[in-house]
Order: C-alpha cells, then sequence, then structure tokens
C-alpha cells in the first residue's frame, strides 16, 4: 500500500503477495510494474486502528495516527497516554495532548434521555450480538478492574457506563464529549451516529445535531 501511495509506479513480490502476477500480457511484453488511479492526494496521512497490544506498539513507531475505540475511559486513557510515550521514543519529538490520536465514539442524541435510550437500544443489541462473540468486548473493564473475558455482550447500560456510547440529549451527550476532552486533551473524535436497523437519514440527521447542538456546548 505504502509503494503505492509513494511511487508512480510500483512491483511488489513477497512471500503472500505478487504485485503483478507473471505473465500478464501487455503490448508484446509483461506487465512488470502497476499504478494507482487516481493518485492520492500529498500530503496523505494514514491512521490505522488500535484494537490490540501489537498494534499499539506499531503504529505510533511507525509514524501513523491511532485510532481508538469500545474501550473502558480509564483503558482509552492508558492507551492514549502510551502512543504518546512509543511516539516520541521512536521520533524524539513530543507529541501535543490530542495530536496523532482519533477517538470513536457511538452517539445518540434525541429530545429527552428516555427517547435516545429507547432509539438506541435495538441497534446497541444487534451490534453487540454480532460483535461480542468476536471478542470485541475485551476493552470493556469487569468488576475486578480488568479486562473482561472475550464473548461479552454488553448491555445498552454497561456500554454507557464504560463510556463507548454517549446517550441522552444534546446536553448529555455534550458532556461526555466535554469528559473526554478533559481526560485527554482530545482534538480528534469520529462519530459512529447509526447503529443496525438505522437508515442513512438517520446518520444525516444525528451528524446535523451533533454538529449544531452539540458542539457549541463543547469547550
Amino acid at each position: 500500500i505504502l509503494l503505492a501511495f509513494d511511487k508512480e509506479q510500483f512491483s511488489y513480490h513477497g512471500n503472500h503477495f505478487d504485485l503483478p502476477p507473471a505473465g500478464i500480457p501487455d503490448r508484446g511484453g509483461t506487465v512488470q510494474e502497476l499504478t494507482l488511479v487516481p493518485r492520492p492526494l500529498y500530503p496523505y496521512e494514514i491512521w490505522q486502528g488500535i484494537t490490540s497490544p501489537p498494534t499499539l506498539e506499531q503504529v505510533p513507531k511507525r509514524g501513523f495516527g491511532g485510532v481508538m475505540w469500545l474501550q473502558h475511559h480509564s483503558f482509552i486513557k492508558q492507551r492514549w497516554e502510551r502512543f504518546a510515550e512509543l511516539y516520541e521514543q521512536a521520533h524524539g519529538v513530543a507529541l501535543e495532548p490530542g495530536e496523532k490520536r482519533n477517538l470513536v465514539l457511538n452517539v445518540r442524541i434525541a429530545d429527552s434521555h428516555e427517547a435516545a435510550v429507547a432509539a438506541v437500544r435495538p441497534g446497541h443489541d444487534e451490534f453487540w450480538k454480532f460483535l461480542g462473540p468476536y471478542g470485541w468486548s475485551r476493552g470493556y473493564m469487569g468488576d475486578d478492574g480488568k479486562p473482561v473475558a472475550p464473548g461479552l455482550i454488553p448491555t445498552l447500560e454497561q456500554s454507557m457506563d464504560q463510556k463507548t456510547i454517549l446517550v441522552g440529549t444534546p446536553a448529555e451527550v455534550a458532556e461526555g464529549i466535554q469528559y473526554y476532552r478533559d481526560l485527554l486533551g482530545m482534538d480528534y473524535v469520529t462519530l459512529y451516529p447509526h447503529l443496525p436497523g438505522d437508515t442513512y437519514g438517520k446518520a444525516v440527521e444525528q451528524m446535523g445535531r451533533f454538529m449544531t447542538e452539540v458542539v457549541p456546548l463543547v469547550s
């Protein structure tokens, strides 16, 4: 991928991938190099999901941005700070509190807390029925303060308590965003504004409400 981004023409021959494959005919010869069309806009940035201890170690060392999601808020803070330590060790540059790290948050905004909870519960539960068995809830904290065993299918109330989803009125969601701003110095946030069963229109509505009703309440 990096060769494709960085070079006008490229080839790659490794243990698992052969690009281009041998023997593709081309004007009396065979294809020796490929090019990416369209080319990326330069300069480009790479942001990679941090979903495991190995990715937490590798992403900052390679100079990429780190994307964090579905972790108890205290685990997010630990990873946030560890990322900065590893980045400085690798590159000799101290990151600003919110630099090079992006937090993904599920959100649901409604006119009342009760309406938001009722609207988001079916999608939340379906989301976790799919992801839970694959171990995605391992970022949740158990009663002992340690990550839960793989396979947990959390309730909506558990997810709200872990702060992986912000649910409620604009003021309540803004309070959650402000919490993370204060905890992390967060500059970048990616919204997950709809869940299984929601329409594209719901995502548009939620993003609009976030920008017009939530953002003005966050300092």
